[in-house]
């Protein structure tokens, strides 16, 4: 309902103004962000990113559009895609670090995000084999 009123009140300002192109201009721009991006993705990364976009006061939309925008402007994806070559031990991580890993743990676990034990021992096994 807000939408139909902004885009009425907008008409009504570039029809009462028609010589006004910066008007003109904004009333298009509104009409050209017609594209929808759908994707899937855990529950709790999704209420994640958006606790934190509600505390930035930045909507979902607008954060999706900045992201594209950036790979854009660095012709690519606009930060490293890296993987960690080894997985650190306990001694090497600071508690925040170590309480994020458990809670993420935790988490899957209790989503059942998990594989079955025989299966992963059984695939280690096949791989020394």
């Amino acid at each position: 309902m807000n939408r139909l009123v902004c885009v009425a009140i907008c008409v009504t300002i570039v029809y009462n103004s028609a010589k006004h192109s910066k008007i003109r201009k904004v009333v298009s721009d509104m009409a050209v962000k017609t594209a929808n991006v759908n994707s899937r993705m855990e529950l709790n990364i999704k209420q994640q990113a958006e606790s934190i976009l509600d505390r930035l006061g930045i909507p979902r939309s607008v954060a999706i559009d900045m992201y594209y925008r950036q790979i854009i402007a660095h012709n690519g994806i606009p930060f490293p895609l890296t993987l960690p070559s080894t997985i650190p031990a306990r001694n090497e991580m600071s508690v925040a670090e170590y309480n994020r890993m458990m809670a993420t743990g935790l988490s899957q676990a209790k989503a059942d995000d998990s594989f079955d034990v025989d299966e992963v021992f059984g695939e280690l096994e096949e791989g020394m084999g």
